[in-house]
């Protein structure tokens, strides 16, 4: 089974810190907003559903304590703390969706006592929670469906349990998969210049007994040159109306290799990811962080010093290089901008 990113324990917040793996599996609490504006920043959370069920739980953690007579000073308290977790980062649009969804909740609590608003926040936050764990077995069983045995599998960053509430995005069809009884074999990127792939995707996969082999992003074409992979699956933080995918950066590039080699190249993703308002991956703002991730590696000088950095997060895959979506309510192929928006609306989440 695959791990639980976030917990919830007697009304304490948990989420397992991915800053110390693979050396450490260890689960911090998190008590106010501060802490979890902290954890999303800095990774110790990160993959786009697992911040917006981050944000959703720091809501409440930002007024759990709040001691507001009256409902507009209460909506004064929650507007400064859903304002204050939207800084954290910018590219995931899950964050804002789920910011926005509890908004919305909270305005339809506006009649009930300040106690009994507080308790029904926590509620609505572990409700994203379930929800995300059921979206995830389905694209789960969906994307299986698009996996023969024997199938080998090519992924960028970490779309798996630990980016999201359980079973996770682009690890999902796989984990499923095994459960089938299908063999599949992974090629795990180790994603620079955090490592997330060799940090954590090869982590999970071999904690739940998938044969996965490690590579560095520069040998993706290599193994496909070699036709050891069928199948590519990344996940996504951002999903323009016409198909334009924001995701870890060096997903692009993995996908035009995918093109050349005539093999399907799929985004796995739930609704929340896609975002209406953007029309193309043009608008998606892209996250720069700092430059000592790449020019000091773990902490030690790997680059000449005051060399010029560029260290984007993400970067944007045309919707053109994209075979198909899997999304929770089916898989989506071209024409996006037509189908996107269709099952997009057809199954709006609020």
């Amino acid at each position: 089974m695959p791990v639980n990113t976030i917990a919830v324990e007697e009304g304490q917040v948990k989420i397992l810190d991915q800053t110390l793996l693979p050396a450490r599996t260890e689960y911090r609490v998190i008590h106010n907003a501060e802490e979890m504006w902290e954890a999303i920043k800095i990774l110790r959370i990160r993959g786009a559903p697992a911040i917006g069920i981050a944000a959703a739980f720091g809501v409440y953690l930002g007024i759990k304590d709040s001691t507001a007579a009256d409902f507009d000073s209460f909506w004064n308290e929650v507007v400064k703390v859903t304002d204050y977790l939207a800084t954290s980062r910018p590219t995931a649009v899950n964050l804002f969706w789920a910011l926005d969804r509890m908004k919305r909740f909270i305005q339809t609590q506006k009649s009930r006592p300040i106690p009994e608003i507080q308790q029904a926040i926590l509620e609505e936050a572990t409700r994203i929670l379930e929800e995300d764990v059921a979206i995830g077995r389905r694209i789960g069983e969906l994307g299986a469906a698009l996996l023969p045995d024997g199938c080998g599998v090519l992924t960028h960053c970490n779309a798996g349990g630990l980016a999201t509430a359980r079973y996770g995005t682009a690890l999902a069809p796989i984990f499923v998969a095994k459960e089938q009884g299908k063999t599949i074999r992974v090629f795990a990127d180790e994603t620079r210049p955090l490592l997330q792939g060799a940090r954590l995707t090869a982590w999970e996969l071999r904690e739940n007994q998938i044969p996965v082999t490690l590579i560095c992003d520069n040998m993706a074409a290599s193994v496909m040159a070699k036709k050891w992979v069928q199948a590519v699956i990344v996940g996504a933080d951002r999903i323009a109306a016409n198909g334009d995918t924001a995701n870890k950066i060096g997903t692009y590039g993995v996908a035009i290799l995918a093109q050349e080699h005539k093999i399907p190249f799929y985004v796995a993703a739930p609704l929340s990811t896609i975002d209406p308002a953007t029309s193309t991956g043009a608008e998606i703002p892209i996250e720069e962080r700092d430059p000592r991730e790449i020019t000091h590696g773990f902490g030690r000088p790997t680059a000449p010093e005051g060399i010029q950095v560029y260290n984007p997060a993400f970067d944007v895959t045309p919707h053109a290089y994209i075979t198909a979506f899997i999304t929770e309510a089916g898989v989506v192929y071209p024409p996006f901008a037509e189908n996107l928006m269709k099952i997009s609306r057809q199954n709006f989440v609020q």
